[in-house]
């Protein structure tokens, strides 16, 4: 789960039965956080431990990204480990120069669901995987890419060489731009004025009805965009040609986020790490080298156009035999494995276990 403009799962909403004891933190815009010094503007995404939301810090007037923690034991000691690893990372960072993500503060929120730890992030920008879905899957201009690639690199050896911590789940969901794609979305370039009170005549009740119109909404965007793009492939009437965007004006600096995932110093690694759709070889033969992060920036489509290799069925043993395939040049395809042992795992972009 990260802390930018288009973070957590972009496609559906969390659902509203996580809403419950031990389970999400319902929100709503204007409510106020930590004796009132952050108010939230917008939901900025979701994942499988938290929310996040855009606030505002009314004590220095500016915006942040608020993550409110799932309120169950085992969620708040991830959050707990979570502050650790950030807070460090703070420390000894004090000029924010190290392209990770900067915790500003963190507390507890007490509400109907139970007590949720919060942590208050620097707002960020879109990840590299809307960046790319935003270039339609096509690769950047290389001195783009050398940017790119140069915050990754600052923020993985300030990682590894000096703090002694492995990401664990390196992949472009969790790399943000620094600035938003879409200057609208930017609370401040936008231009809008912050709000600092529940908007009048704001429902008191619960989400339900939130979660149903924006469903319905959604769905009547995919329709009216899936339309259009098969009209403009086949050439139909209204079917114009895709233009190509312009990526000028984009900052491409970016940051490390979501350390969710990670499991400790780099000597106490033990396990299977990073989702299979970017897990690297060394993690089956000596998971505790540091280079492995490196293979998972490579497999990031945000740069090149494509993946080294391809995320297919078949689980660990099919990711592994395309992985090798690949590796001793037999084609970037590799091999078709039957069974579709782990295949939600590919599909859904988690970590086996």
């Amino acid at each position: 789960m990260s802390c930018s403009s288009s973070s957590g799962s972009e496609e559906e909403e969390e659902g509203v039965d996580s809403y419950r004891k031990g389970g999400y933190h319902a929100v709503r815009v204007g409510d106020s956080f930590n004796g009132g010094r952050y108010i939230a503007q917008r939901k900025l995404g979701w994942g499988q431990f938290s929310t996040v939301w855009l606030a505002y810090d009314t004590r220095s007037a500016s915006y942040v990204a608020l993550k409110i923690q799932k309120s169950a034991p085992q969620f708040a000691q991830a959050a707990l480990h979570e502050i650790e690893v950030l807070s460090a990372i703070a420390e000894g960072d004090p000029s924010t120069s190290k392209c990770v993500v900067r915790l500003v503060d963190q507390f507890k929120h007490t509400g109907p669901n139970g007590q949720h730890l919060c942590m208050v992030l620097e707002f960020l920008g879109d990840s590299l995987l809307r960046l790319t879905k935003y270039n339609r899957y096509k690769g950047l201009e290389l001195n783009k890419v050398r940017e790119i690639c140069k915050c990754i690199l600052i923020g993985l050896d300030y990682l590894h060489r000096e703090l002694g911590i492995i990401h664990t789940d390196l992949k472009p969901e969790n790399i943000l731009l620094v600035s938003t794609i879409d200057p609208a979305k930017d609370p401040i370039r936008s231009g809008r004025a912050p709000i600092l009170e529940k908007p009048k005549g704001y429902p008191n009740g619960g989400v339900t009805m939130n979660f149903i119109e924006k469903k319905l909404k959604r769905r009547a965007r995919r329709a009216v965009v899936g339309i259009s793009e098969r009209r403009a492939s086949v050439g139909g009437i209204g079917g114009n040609p895709m233009v190509e965007r312009c990526l000028n004006g984009i900052d491409m600096r970016c940051k490390v986020v979501d350390f969710e995932m990670l499991v400790g110093q780099i000597n106490s690694l033990k396990r299977k790490i990073q989702t299979m759709a970017y897990r690297s070889p060394a993690v089956y033969f000596a998971p505790g080298n540091t280079s492995l992060l490196n293979w998972s920036y490579l497999q990031s489509p945000s740069c090149y156009g494509g993946m080294i290799v391809t995320p297919s069925v078949g689980g660990t043993r099919g990711h592994l035999m395309k992985t090798l395939d690949y590796m001793v040049g037999e084609g970037s395809e590799g091999r078709e494995v039957e069974g579709a042992d782990g295949a939600e795992d590919v599909r859904e972009g988690r970590q086996e276990p």
